[in-house]
């Protein structure tokens, strides 16, 4: 069967492709957030604004290629993970705070000041990166940074730490080694501030998901798998859907303690594409998204991309089955994100815009 999605909104990049990563959708609670990250610049807008969008422009403190950004639940602050440092940034550009950290410069172990200090260094023009996300009411910051820290900290030498940050001004309150060896990861923000999850990629060594949870006073880590990709947390907050990096499976594991409720196969489930030979194996992509506590989006539109149309898929949660395709009104491009608030979005093959999407009523 198919299950017709309905187009929300069709949304402009506010920045040109060609300097910019493709526009993405924030959804702390209650509010959706479009954040593009330029050069020079993070450009934050309200998505859910009462007549002409509120938009803010963060200066950069330097290149997107030098790591990552988060950017507060309000979209006045950004937090930029970058290769010697996790900077706060607010919208007239001035500094709010920064925790120097060990560099993510490959082999360096220098203490660098500033960025100007390896900016046009060539052993440092492709680092590896780190990465930050705001908690759900926006207070704390997480942060995965190599170590040592370069104030007060309790890392060992280059060891990878997770800390928990106060957004306000930067102090560490917790921190933790995540004994990984990343080239990249990303958080995996929960609706309670006082979780979230990381997953780091590790290249061909593999790609741990880890869970964090903050008391107030220690910050203890979870290994949730050592090959796993986590894509989302369910509204409710007991859910996390994730895959295995080899994208054969799809997961559903409990939040409160790791464990494997259900899965679903690519394989044997999803039927080859249409226009395909029939060569190769039908996969999940890297990215899905809850719609509600029982829906899930999945695609598969990398393995699709050769034949034709991508794919996407309804997922019924609640038994991990296959409910069937999902219909556009035209050609979609990638995977399914999610949106927040029983919506997800698709991006443009171009990168020059993204489109809201969700479910009619009766969910036809």
């Amino acid at each position: 069967m198919t299950v017709t999605a309905r187009l929300v909104a069709t949304v402009a990049a506010p920045l040109r492709a060609a300097t910019a990563d493709a526009p993405e959708v924030a959804h702390p609670p209650g509010r959706r957030l479009l954040v593009q990250r330029g050069d020079d610049e993070v450009v934050v807008r309200d998505l859910d604004a009462d007549g002409p969008p509120a938009e803010a422009r963060i200066p950069a403190p330097w290149p997107r290629r030098f790591g990552e950004v988060a950017v507060s639940p309000e979209g006045d602050l950004a937090v930029f993970a970058g290769v010697h440092a996790v900077r706060a940034v607010d919208a007239s550009g001035a500094t709010r705070w920064e925790v120097r950290h060990g560099c993510w410069g490959g082999a360096c172990f220098s203490a660098h000041e500033s960025f100007g200090e390896y900016a046009d260094d060539e052993d440092h023009r492709y680092p590896d990166s780190g990465s930050a996300a705001f908690s759900a009411d926006g207070r704390l910051v997480w942060t995965h940074v190599r170590g040592p820290l370069s104030a007060g900290g309790q890392g060992e030498d280059d060891q990878e730490l997770w800390l928990v940050l106060d957004a306000a001004d930067g102090r560490v309150l917790g921190q933790a080694q995540t004994l990984t060896v990343g080239s990249g990861s990303h958080h995996t923000p929960h609706p309670d501030p006082a979780q979230t999850g990381l997953s780091v990629g590790e290249g061909e060594e593999g790609s741990p998901a880890l869970w964090g949870r903050w008391d107030g006073r220690r910050l203890s880590v979870r290994k949730i798998d050592d090959e796993l990709l986590l894509h989302g947390v369910s509204p409710s907050g007991g859910l996390l859907l994730a895959g295995d990096i080899g994208q054969y499976t799809l997961y559903l594991h409990s939040a409160d303690d790791g464990s494997v409720l259900r899965e679903l196969d690519a394989e044997g489930t999803v039927p080859p594409h249409p226009d395909g030979t029939g060569e190769g194996r039908v996969h999940w992509d890297h990215e899905a998204a809850f719609v509600d506590e029982d829906t899930v989006v999945a695609g598969t539109s990398e393995c699709d991309a050769a034949h034709g149309t991508a794919r996407h898929w309804l997922v019924d949660a609640r038994t991990m089955s296959l409910r069937g395709r999902i219909a556009y009104p035209f050609a979609v491009a990638g995977p399914a994100r999610s949106a927040g608030g029983g919506s997800w979005y698709t991006v443009s093959g171009d990168g020059t815009s993204l489109c809201l999407w969700d479910l009619p009523p009766d969910g036809s």
